[in-house]
């Protein structure tokens, strides 16, 4: 009698609600039933303790204001590097930044575009769009820092932008975007001086612009 006395007191906490059968408690006669119902207590707080763990780790890089995300272009070439090797000056000067460069064999530059560059009143007043023919030409200017390098021979004094083929735009780009141009040497005929290069433009991970390029070394 002491023992079911006893048994009846550690089941009460966990005893159905007095409105259901009594002989709920009868299905354990004693205290080594215990188990079950103590294991059914700690499942559910251990699976809601894993969802809710699983939930707080989710939003953590939206918790990054916006402004942090995102890691600047590293600077492999600053605007005093790129004057020192490029003859253009203001307004013609299309180049910005080198992030990648490969002596002799590519680079990587990109172009701010912003509001207040001298081509926007004109092209056009209401919509402004780069040029197609500018965004050539920065291009070219990023194959001329491959050029112009002691490991091609080549001198700023005689360096020529000699031809384009197979050029395609794909998409405007407009105030506010960063051009990133890469421009990659593919033959280089020394004895004439001529060079082939492959450009591609992008914003935003897209191309832009793109098409080959043909440089000139010699006497102009």
């Amino acid at each position: 009698m002491a023992a079911s006395a006893f048994s009846n007191t550690l089941l009460s906490p966990i005893s159905p609600p007095s409105n259901k059968p009594i002989s709920y408690q009868h299905k354990f006669p004693n205290s080594r039933s215990h188990p079950i119902p103590i294991q059914l207590r700690k499942t559910t707080p251990l699976t809601t303790f894993c969802t809710s763990d699983a939930a707080a780790n989710a939003p953590q890089q939206q918790d990054t204001p916006i402004e942090l995300r995102y890691p600047a272009f590293p600077t492999v070439m600053d605007i005093n590097q790129i004057r020192e090797i490029l003859p253009h000056r203001f307004p013609f000067l299309l180049v910005d930044r080198v992030i990648e460069y490969n002596p002799g064999v590519s680079a990587v530059a990109i172009k701010n575009v912003t509001i207040n560059d001298n081509f926007f009143p004109g092209h056009f007043p209401e919509r402004p769009i780069m040029p197609g023919v500018l965004m050539v030409e920065a291009m070219a200017q990023v194959g001329g820092l491959v050029m112009l390098q002691p490991e091609v021979g080549g001198s700023r004094e005689n360096f020529f932008f000699a031809g384009i083929d197979k050029v395609r735009f794909r998409k405007p780009v407009i105030a506010g975007d960063t051009l990133v141009m890469r421009m990659t040497l593919i033959k280089l005929q020394k004895r004439f001086g001529i060079a082939k290069m492959e450009g591609k433009a992008y914003v935003g991970g897209d191309v832009v612009c793109e098409g080959e390029f043909l440089m000139a070394t010699g006497s102009g």
